[in-house]
Order: structure tokens, then sequence, then C-alpha cells
């Protein structure tokens, strides 16, 4: 028997927040059951696989697909993505007028436009494993965790410190599993 409630998904969204206006948030997506599926982190340096190198390219196209898109600082780890993406405010006041290959309908967050950050990111990530299960042979399997994190950065210290987070991650990724890998040769 289905239950609705129980079934709902929780909405990680500020209540009320226009994820259309223009401004900086940082994204983190994970792939599906945080596999490392993206390449690996050698010598505090993240090399990409092919499936890195697709993810890399599709969240490049995300900027020159939308002229309000700026993307920032980023990076790509064995099992998720980090990024800044910046709304100008030349575009993201626009008039809604419906999301780009979806039918416009009405979601929790509000009317999707082309122009929000939930539809800039389902659509990168519907893409990128487009592309990704196309080269696996593995059409309809996820690729992606069904949701992300977001955070609407507030003032430029924060963005700052955000794009050293996103600078430092390999070099603390490798640390940490350079860490767990001596632990666990200890024991």
């Amino acid at each position: 028997m289905y239950h609705s409630d129980r079934h709902r998904r929780r909405s990680i969204r500020l209540k009320g927040f226009d994820y259309t206006q223009g401004g900086a948030y940082f994204i983190t997506i994970c792939t599906h059951d945080q596999e490392c599926l993206m390449g690996e982190v050698l010598a505090e340096e993240m090399k990409l696989n092919d499936f890195g190198q697709i993810v890399d390219e599709e969240w490049k196209i995300t900027s020159n697909l939308r002229p309000s898109v700026e993307l920032d600082e980023y990076v790509i780890m064995p099992d998720h993505l980090h990024g800044i993406i910046i709304l100008t405010e030349q575009e993201s006041n626009a008039q809604s007028r419906g999301t780009l290959q979806r039918a416009p309908t009405i979601e929790r967050f509000g009317k999707p436009t082309s122009n929000s950050i939930p539809t800039i990111v389902r659509l990168f990530k519907s893409a990128s494993t487009a592309r990704i299960n196309k080269m696996r042979n593995m059409p309809g399997s996820p690729f992606w965790q069904r949701n992300y994190y977001e955070r609407v950065i507030r003032n430029e210290r924060e963005l700052n410190a955000i794009r050293q987070y996103i600078y430092e991650n390999p070099q603390r990724k490798w640390q940490k599993d350079s860490d767990r890998r001596n632990k666990n040769s200890r024991n």
C-alpha cells in the first residue's frame, strides 16, 4: 500500500526563496550510492576518467546554453561534484517561459523555469547521465543521486571560503583516504 506522506521527498530548498534570483549558489551533486565513478585522487590531484571527462564537459556547457549562468570554481571528485553557479541579474528576473526540454508544471519549489537552479541542475544531470549511460551501455540506469545540495551564498566572505573549500577538496580527500589506508594497514 502506498502512503504519500511516507514516500514524499523532503525539500532541501529554502522555503519561499526564488531560485531564479540573481546571486551565487554552492552546489554539490553526488553519484548514485556515492560510487566512485568519475576518477581518482592521486598525489592530491583529481584524475578524471572518461565519465569524469563527460561530467566536466557537460558542466562547462551549462554556461554556454544559458547566458544568465556563470560558472565559478568547481571540482569533480570520484563520487561528487562541487561547484558555484552564479545567476546574473540580466536574465534571472525574466518572465517564466517554461523549462527547456520539459513541460512547465507546478512543483514544490514553484513554477520551473529555464533560469532556475533546480532546472539547471536537473538538465545538467540528465545530459551527463544520458552520455555516460550510452558509453557504458546501461540505458535508464541512475548515475546521480536523486537530489542535490545547494546553499545560497550570502556575501563575498562566504563566496571566498567556499571557493577555497572547493579548491582544497582533492587534497582533503587524498589525505582522508591516505589516513584510512594507513590505519587499516596497522590493523
